[in-house]
C-alpha cells in the first residue's frame, strides 16, 4: 500500500518546515478524518500557520516544543494537544519525535507534502 511508505515532510499548508525536513506516513482515511504518523528529527520545526480542520497530536516518542494561538508548551510521549482549526500554531522537535495526528474533518487540500 502505497499510503504505508514514508514520504519527505517539506511543507506545512504549503509553507517550508525548518531546520530539515520530516517524514509522514497516511495511516487511515476515514469519511470524517484521517490520521498521519510523523517524524521529525531534532531542530526540524513546522512555520506557523493554521488548518481548515481540528487536529490532535499524541506524542509517541521524543519531546516537541510548541504554540497554540501564542500558549507555548512542551509535549513528551503520553502527552497530546488540539489545533483548532482556524487557530495559527507551530511544532519543533527538541529530540527525534514521533507522533500520530489526527485531522478531522477531511482537509481541504493536503496539509503536508
Amino acid at each position: 500500500m502505497d499510503e504505508q511508505v514514508w514520504q519527505p515532510l517539506r511543507t506545512v499548508e504549503g509553507l517550508p518546515v525548518t531546520g530539515g525536513e520530516g517524514r509522514f506516513r497516511l495511516l487511515e482515511t476515514a469519511e470524517n478524518g484521517l490520521a498521519y504518523l510523523i517524524h521529525y528529527p531534532s531542530g526540524v520545526a513546522s512555520p506557523p500557520h493554521s488548518h481548515d480542520h481540528d487536529s490532535i497530536v499524541y506524542v509517541l516518542s521524543g519531546r516537541l516544543r510548541g504554540a497554540v494561538d501564542g500558549v507555548e508548551a512542551e509535549l513528551e510521549p503520553g502527552d497530546s494537544a488540539l489545533h483548532p482549526r482556524g487557530v495559527e500554531h507551530h511544532v519543533e522537535a527538541l529530540t527525534d519525535a514521533m507522533w500520530v495526528e489526527f485531522k478531522s474533518p477531511l482537509p481541504g487540500r493536503p496539509p503536508i507534502a
